[in-house]
């Protein structure tokens, strides 16, 4: 019944910027986020950026903070990450998430590990050149 889908992947030039889409179906909102993630070839998964399901709260990884803005457009099934002044080392597939996190402040969530319930799309490639 949940379906996430990304999209907006592409080939760019290092300091160049890439815009990212999650389309969303049935999500359950209340007390549930939405993130980004990462994997970059032979590397484990990478916490990106989140948001509040109310899109009132984000929270980024240090290795984007200041380059990357994650949103929630107004329908609240569309989840956006723009990426700015990219570097080489962003070159990954990302991956939209949908995960349940109760009341706890998205800076506090233990986003390296595994929730009971959470969902996943199927990824966006996003290369960043040289």
């Amino acid at each position: 019944q949940v379906t996430l889908a990304e999209s907006g992947g592409g080939l760019v030039q290092a300091g160049g910027s890439l815009r990212l889409s999650c389309k969303a179906s049935g999500l359950s909102f209340n007390n549930w986020a939405m993130a980004w993630f990462r994997r970059a070839p032979g590397s484990e998964r990478e916490f990106v950026a989140a948001i509040s399901w109310s899109g009132a709260r984000v929270y980024y990884a240090d290795s984007v903070k200041g380059r990357f803005t994650i949103y929630r457009d107004r329908t609240n099934n569309i989840i956006e990450l723009q990426m700015d002044n990219l570097k080489a080392e962003d070159t990954a597939v990302y991956y939209c998430n949908h995960r349940e996190v109760g009341a706890t402040p998205l800076y506090l969530v233990e986003w390296g590990g595994s929730p009971d319930v959470d969902y996943w799309g199927q990824g966006t490639q996003v290369t960043v050149s040289s």
